[in-house]
Parts: C-alpha cells; sequence; structure tokens
C-alpha cells in the first residue's frame, strides 16, 4: 500500500508541508565526552536542511542518531508523526525508508557500478525480476546523469564525481522518503564539487526527497539548501534560512564562521551605531552602548564619493576578485556622542586590483544594516 502524504492547511487558508522530522531535545555521549547536548531539528516534507559547524560539532553524530545507527541517550526523533528513537523506542535503520551518502561514497571496490546500484535495490521491496533491474539500475544512471554502459564498470574506474553519483543512485533505488548526505563532496576538486553538488541537488529537488546535508563548508551550505542549522559544541546555535543566517546570525562567532566579516567597536543608541564607518543603522538590536558592529565585506563599496576614508595596506589577487586590506580613518565625530575606533585595518572584496593599490587614499560607502552583538569581555 503507498502511503500518500498530506499537505497541512494552515488557519490563514495557506497549504503547508507536512512536517517530516521531528527532533527533539537529542544527547549524546562517547564516555565522558558529550556530543550533542539538547538538540532540536524540524524540518517540512521534501525540504532540505544543511547542518554546518566545525569539525568536531557534532554534526556526523546527529546524522547518524536520525539514519538509525546510533540511539540517543535522550530525547526522541519522529519521522512522519511515527517515533523511531526515544526512550524505549528504536526502530532499525533498515526500516526507517532513509537513505544515507558518505562523504567517500563507501562503494563496494569489487562490484560493478551496476551491482552496487542493484544492492541498494534488494532493500527497496517488490519482485521486479531480472529485466526490472535492469531497467531500474538503467533508470537510477539517467536520474544522476551517468550513461546507461557506465553500469558495467567498477569504483576505481571513476572519477570522485562519478563514484558519488553512484553512491546517491544507490541510496535512491530503496526509494528513501528521507536522504542523509555526510560531507558527499568534500573531496572533490573546487571545480567537480560545485558541479556534483548541483547535480545531486537538481536530483534530490526532482524527486522531491526530504534532505540533509551535513558540512563544514559554509559557501555549500549556504547554496544548496532551505534552511541552515549551525551546530557549535553539540548544539544548534541557529537555524533559519540562507539568507536570515548569514544576514542576521545570531552571535559573532556565528557571523565569523558563516563567511567573512568585518567587525569593529561601536557605539550603539537607539538605531545607530557609531564606528570608523560613520553612523551605520542596526538590524533589531538587543544591546545598547558599546557594542561590537558586524557588517559583510560586500557591503563595503568602493566610490568616488564615498564619505569614508581609508589607505590601502596591501592586496591579494583571486582572478575574479581582490581581497583588499584598508587602514580606516578615525571615526568621524558625531555631536553628543563619544568617538569610537580609529585606524582599524579591515579586508573588503573588490573585482578591480587596479582601483585599489597599497598606498592609495581610497572612499567608502556602507550599503544597508549591520548587526550588533554584546562586546567581547
Amino acid at each position: 500500500m503507498t502511503e500518500v502524504s498530506t499537505p497541512l492547511c494552515t488557519f490563514s487558508g495557506h497549504w503547508e508541508p507536512a512536517t517530516y522530522l521531528q527532533a527533539r531535545g537529542l544527547s549524546k555521549s562517547f564516555g565522558s565526552q558529550q556530543v550533542l547536548k539538547g538538540v532540536d531539528l524540524s524540518m517540512v516534507e521534501g525540504s532540505t536542511t544543511a547542518i554546518v559547524g566545525p569539525s568536531g560539532s557534532g554534526k556526523t553524530t546527529l546524522l547518524r542518531l536520525i539514519a538509525g545507527f546510533q540511539q540517543p541517550d535522550a530525547g526522541m526523533i519522529e519521522l512522519k508523526d511515527k517515533v523511531v528513537a526515544g526512550p524505549g523506542v528504536r526502530v532499525p535503520a533498515h526500516k526507517r525508508a532513509i537513505g544515507y551518502v558518505a562523504q567517500d561514497g563507501a562503494l563496494f571496490p569489487h562490484l560493478t557500478v551496476a551491482q552496487n546500484i542493484s544492492f541498494g535495490l534488494k532493500g527497496a521491496g517488490g519482485r521486479v525480476g531480472r529485466r526490472g533491474i535492469e531497467l531500474k539500475i538503467a533508470a537510477l544512471l539517467d536520474m544522476v546523469s551517468l550513461p546507461a554502459g557506465m553500469g558495467g564498470r567498477r569504483p576505481h574506474e571513476l572519477s570522485g564525481g562519478q563514484q558519488q553519483r553512484v553512491a546517491l543512485a544507490r541510496a535512491l533505488a530503496r526509494e528513501p522518503k528521507l536522504i542523509l548526505l555526510d560531507e558527499p563532496f568534500s573531496a572533490l576538486d573546487a571545480g567537480l564539487r560545485v558541479a556534483t553538488r548541483k547535480a545531486v541537488g537538481d536530483v534530490l529537488s526532482e524527486a522531491g526527497i526530504t534532505t540533509i546535508l551535513v558540512t563544514h563548508d559554509q559557501g555549500e551550505a549556504l547554496s544548496f539548501a532551505d534552511q541552515v542549522a549551525v551546530m557549535r559544541d553539540g548544539k544548534l546555535v541557529q537555524t533559519g534560512t540562507p539568507f536570515s543566517v548569514y544576514t542576521m546570525p545570531s552571535d559573532r562567532e556565528a557571523a565569523e564562521f558563516l563567511g567573512d566579516a568585518v567587525v569593529l567597536e561601536a557605539m550603539l543608541e537607539g538605531t545607530l551605531a557609531t564606528c570608523s564607518l560613520g553612523g551605520i543603522p542596526v538590524r533589531k538590536p538587543s544591546v545598547q552602548g558599546r557594542v561590537s558592529l558586524m557588517l559583510r565585506p560586500e557591503q563595503i563599496r568602493i566610490t568616488a564619493d564615498g564619505p569614508i576614508k581609508g589607505v590601502v595596506v596591501d592586496t591579494v589577487y583571486f582572478g575574479p576578485e581582490t581581497t583588499v586590506r584598508i587602514k580606516l580613518q578615525p571615526a568621524p565625530r558625531v555631536s553628543g556622542t563619544a568617538s569610537v575606533g580609529g585606524g582599524e585595518i579591515i579586508s573588503i572584496k573588490h573585482w578591480n586590483a587596479a582601483m585599489a593599490r597599497p598606498g592609495m587614499e581610497l572612499n567608502l560607502r556602507i550599503i544597508g544594516e549591520g548587526v550588533a552583538f554584546p562586546l567581547a569581555g
């Protein structure tokens, strides 16, 4: 019997997809080390979540709990309103309708591509016969943009990107409701990584499969997912859309982990922060007085008529962009406020290296708003 998912209707009259994954209060220790500390995570059906954080933050442990490879010490996991892990409950991994793609693909080296994929078919249920299996393998190879003739090759004859696509095809063979990707692109070269990530994302989006990607790559998380969950020290410190977690990070550490950040000391009064970059509006400030003000480098533009002045210290050329380090002049005095900052060195990015050479004085202009954090220490 085929399970049909029914969307939920809100009181506002809008149809919203049902929640597929709900994790509450997950904790996990190995010996004396507590790796997860009360993690909550929710995902709607068909969505993609990227869990991003530094090595050792607990990302893979969380994934393994969801997959069913390990049992949480506390908390529970629900899949489609069914508890699969919790006090007195442990549904085994092979009964959770979950596909898992590891960092190295974990293909069987002694089996061909077709045999690797057909291994996944063994868990899909039903008997389709030899011809049916061949047709299914061909369809899966086509789904991940690999030619059917590749079925006779062995893993060592494939590129890294091809191996990851075969691993995805094997996981999809089980017709999972949820796919878990554990840093599957980290071993690939930069160009291949982007292409493979897009191909995998397109396949999963087209199939409407709920997906979790674990990664330590900030750009990968922001570009791949509908929702980004930032993990640090065994906790999810922020969860939201890629735009919201990047532009309004929960704290300075999250801001600096998610991308380059310019952080200056400032004086915040109301919604206006005064620093070496002048007066900058702040989004929904939760603190007042002396603060750390965060801007993204792309918010600081080199313009002919910019009100802020600085001198180029040095540059690093990267082809399409140049990182420019600039020493700022003292903050302009604003009537009734204390002087804050002056002489800091900031890093921004610019497309034209010739416009920012060491020793040049530049005019700068700020675009958008800043984010204020409590002053450290």
